[in-house]
């Protein structure tokens, strides 16, 4: 089988394995990516990070808005293995058949857990003691192809968002590089998945930043302020301020105004947070600037 890859990706999350397949010495023949996006309060259209990484490694990026648009291309190759990391769009099956031994999937759960678009941070809103990495081959269903190597990783039940999806991103890519050769010549067999185990996760959207105390215990919303760190982001209004909480702990009782009293009657602290004037601030800074008045 051929050590010359197309590579699938999108998120910052894809750029590590990216470049592990570049150091490593593998040929990548080419990038595939979503079209440029706009971002930012401006609204500037920015590349994604592994169109800027493959540019400067002189690879080519492909970014259709129908996977069918690069069919050909593709078949041009020659035999070539694809490899997709966090790419964002479901790939059709004739779009697989074109590879050989078809896709590798890095996906950060152990499957088939939490199949779809938001493992990491299900995996700390749920108050997971363990997560992972899971190597599969690609099927057009979602994540529902048969498994080559998986990795177990312990959680301490402080992660936050951000930290878990730099661990796990150079823990799919040591595992993606260490199992690839076996893969590639074909001495690495896939397991099927256990489908009776399944579950699933959604699309995060914008919408569920905002925190409804009411309906969560304070460990849950303590869990919740940690998977949601960066987006959506955990929002409430606090003296009439809308407010982003960065960093909270659980207290028995609520004694500031800084004290979210949740469902099971014990509260949640915030101890850090982003304030309307879009300054990062801790409590006793926000009390007292906001709380006087």
């Amino acid at each position: 089988m051929s050590k010359t890859i197309v590579f699938f990706g999108t998120e910052d999350f894809s750029l590590t394995t990216l470049r592990g397949l570049v150091e490593t010495g593998y040929n990548i023949a080419a990038v595939i990516t979503k079209p440029d996006s706009k971002r930012g309060r401006d609204q500037k259209l920015t590349p994604p990070s592994v169109k800027v990484f493959a540019l400067e490694h002189t690879i080519p990026v492909w970014q259709p808005v129908k996977l069918t648009d690069v069919a050909t291309d593709i078949q041009s190759l020659g035999g070539v293995t694809g490899v997709l990391v966090s790419y964002g769009k479901i790939i059709p099956q004739s779009i697989i058949d074109l590879f050989s031994p078809g896709i590798i999937n890095v996906h950060p759960s152990l499957l088939p857990l939490y199949r779809g678009p938001s493992p990491i941070e299900s995996a700390i809103k749920n108050g997971d003691t363990q997560t992972g990495i899971t190597i599969m081959q690609l099927a057009a269903g979602m994540d529902s192809g048969p498994v080559y190597a998986q990795m177990v990783h312990p959680l301490t039940g402080t992660e936050t968002r951000p930290q878990l999806y730099e661990t796990l991103a150079s823990a799919g890519t040591a595992v993606l590089l260490s199992v690839l050769p076996v893969i590639l010549d074909g001495s690495l067999q896939t397991v099927p998945q256990d489908e009776d185990r399944t579950t699933y996760c959604k699309l995060l959207e914008k919408k569920d930043a905002w925190l409804q105390p009411a309906t969560l215990t304070a460990p849950q919303a303590e869990r919740l302020v940690r998977a949601h760190l960066g987006f959506p982001k955990t929002k409430i209004t606090i003296l009439g301020h809308n407010i982003i909480i960065t960093k909270a702990h659980i207290a028995a009782e609520s004694k500031t105004q800084l004290d979210i009293v949740c469902q099971d009657g014990a509260s949640l602290s915030v101890d850090e947070l982003i304030a309307p004037s879009g300054r990062h601030m801790n409590a006793q800074a926000f009390l007292n600037g906001y709380a006087a008045g």
